[in-house]
């Protein structure tokens, strides 16, 4: 959730971060925080255990946009709580000469119990990081699971940490507050650096951080996209990205009736309805909640809101699920055992479960072009609302001709990026109302036209594009490359289950959500069919009544005359 105001961007002009207040319609400024959001942070800052001291080394106001907008929220803070002192220093002054502070905005936290500095101004996505550290540093705890604190006892050397971020990229803040977790928990060899693309571009280019979030330890990329915490800080231990972590044996253990594997619109449906039936009901979630929703720039076809943001979209549903039930984000299930009860084990903890409900949704489809891999991150992304900000007048291409390109390429080119969309076929597949849009903004469209390969040293410098209707190759000169070209199933866990898939790799499941396996059930994406929000949505509620009503009497236990 955006916890900090924003307001609209100003195409014509400039810009940097989204305001920290906006202009009301009388032309007043109104307050950075909404007033229930301030009434909650100051009922939990009051709680706090030690003094957090801030440090802003800024521009004076007006001349520059970054250093104005973290001045305004860092006052609001201080405002909220006796305990967060804030000092306000010019970047010229000795105290930043003292502390090495060469770049503005630069925001130092406690620097007498840890290393950790904010390059940038946390506002949008980002006002979650520095909610998050407030409390860390005020409660004087880095919360780390025992796991966690396991893995960087074995630390075997310092580690110079940056994160680089974006404002608009909503699974930044889940890898910034892991660095600043190992940074508290290890002083003597962590130091982190936060680092907003946007108001960084040139280190953000020095690094080839091209896509956020991605961590580096010195020199080495450690990690690329947001990860859970045992996995950070393995990768912090080990200095390369980690994808597995097996929990220790002694794991907690959780009994549930249901437990439901993925935070996407068919999960948290499925959890409300699951919940509102008497299931003891959890949901796991490895990413962020919402999966693809998140990362939507706008939503224009859900009933009942006209307009409205991915992410605002997947806080009102996960809002509502938190009333009925546990989610437990940031866990990615490892294992899942048959059985009476099933077991699941995931990188934290345990869990037994009557019914197991796979909602894990699917996954960005590649291109299989050459240098993609090699150069994802480096101009090649898969969101444009992460990575949008950091092609402003830059050349990029959108490839792709369904619903997703189109609103990906409208919003790439509204963020001020000189977008060329690529399809493969002579027609857009996408609605008309966008298709419509695309003309308005005069977004060119290249048809007949395949990404053959993507070339680039360090970075992304150009595309060749084959010609489908038999043409000559060409190539073409573009700074980065985005691509929605659909969507493959996340079916990891259904395979390791043995599950009877589809030929495109989709979990089989009947007119009641039953996958081959008796009582694991599945929902949304992953079980294929129309990709919309509504229809994920409407599957998780189905899928939930359907397990309330074989636990009440259990399809399994059934004679075939009662089946019949």
């Amino acid at each position: 959730m955006s916890l900090f105001r924003k307001s609209p961007p100003d195409h014509g002009h400039d810009h940097g971060p989204d305001s920290a207040s906006t202009p009301s319609d009388d032309g007043a400024e109104r307050p950075v925080l909404d007033p229930q959001t301030k009434l909650d942070l100051q009922g939990l800052f009051q709680h706090f255990q030690q003094d957090v001291e801030i440090l802003l080394f800024a521009a004076a106001d007006g001349v520059d946009v970054f250093s104005t907008a973290a001045r305004k929220v860092l006052r609001a803070m201080a405002e909220l709580s006796p305990r967060i002192r804030l000092s306000e220093h010019a970047p010229d002054s000795p105290r930043a000469r003292d502390l090495s502070v060469s770049a503005t905005p630069t925001i130092i936290m406690s620097p007498e119990r840890c290393r950790f500095r904010y390059l940038g101004a946390p506002v949008g996505e980002e006002g979650r990081t520095l909610i998050e550290a407030l409390i860390l540093l005020g409660f004087g705890d880095s919360s780390l699971s025992p796991p966690s604190r396991k893995l960087l006892k074995t630390l075997d050397g310092p580690r110079q940490v940056k994160v680089f971020v974006s404002l608009t990229c909503p699974y930044c803040p889940q890898q910034a507050i892991n660095a600043l977790k190992a940074a508290l928990e290890r002083p003597d060899l962590v130091a982190v650096e936060i680092v907003d693309i946007q108001a960084n571009p040139d280190l953000a280019d020095q690094y080839g951080a091209h896509s956020t979030p991605q961590a580096f330890a010195g020199d080495k990329l450690i990690a690329l996209g947001a990860q859970a915490e045992e996995l950070f800080m393995a990768s912090l231990v080990k200095l390369e990205q980690q994808t597995i972590f097996i929990p220790d044996s002694d794991a907690q253990l959780i009994a549930a009736d249901l437990v439901v594997v993925g935070g996407g619109p068919a999960g948290l449906t499925a959890a409300i309805y699951g919940a509102r039936s008497g299931l003891k009901t959890v949901v796991i979630e490895k990413d962020a909640l919402g999966g693809q929703v998140a990362t939507t720039p706008v939503v224009e076809n859900y009933p009942g809101l006209t307009s409205v943001g991915g992410k605002a979209l997947v806080d009102l549903m996960v809002s509502h699920a938190l009333e009925y039930c546990q989610i437990f984000p940031g866990e990615e299930v490892m294992e899942i055992t048959p059985g009476q009860p099933l077991a699941l084990a995931t990188n934290r903890r345990r869990f037994t479960a009557r019914a197991v409900l796979l909602a894990t949704g699917a996954r960005h489809r590649q291109l299989g072009a050459p240098g993609e891999q090699r150069l994802a991150g480096r101009g090649v992304s898969y969101c444009a609302t992460c990575d949008g900000p950091l092609f402003k007048n830059r050349a990029v291409l959108m490839v792709g001709g369904g619903d997703s390109a189109v609103t990906e390429a409208l919003h790439l080119a509204n963020q001020g990026a000189s977008v060329t969309l690529v399809h493969r076929r002579e027609k857009l597949r996408a609605q008309a109302r966008l298709v419509e849009q695309l003309e308005n903004l005069k977004i060119p469209v290249i048809y007949n036209a395949e990404v053959k390969e993507i070339k680039g040293q360090e970075r992304v410098e150009a595309v060749v594009l084959a010609d489908t209707a038999g043409g000559p190759e060409r190539e073409l000169k573009v700074d980065g490359v985005f691509v929605a070209v659909g969507y493959d199933p996340a079916n990891a866990l259904a395979r390791r289950l043995g599950l009877a898939l589809t030929p495109e790799g989709y979990i089989q499941v009947d007119e009641r959500h039953h996958t081959s396996q008796t009582g694991v059930y599945a929902a949304g994406d992953v079980q294929g069919g129309f990709k919309q929000i509504v229809t994920a949505a409407g599957q998780g509620a189905a899928a939930a009544m359907s397990i309330f009503e074989d636990l009440m009497n259990p399809y399994w236990t059934r004679t075939r005359a009662e089946k019949a």
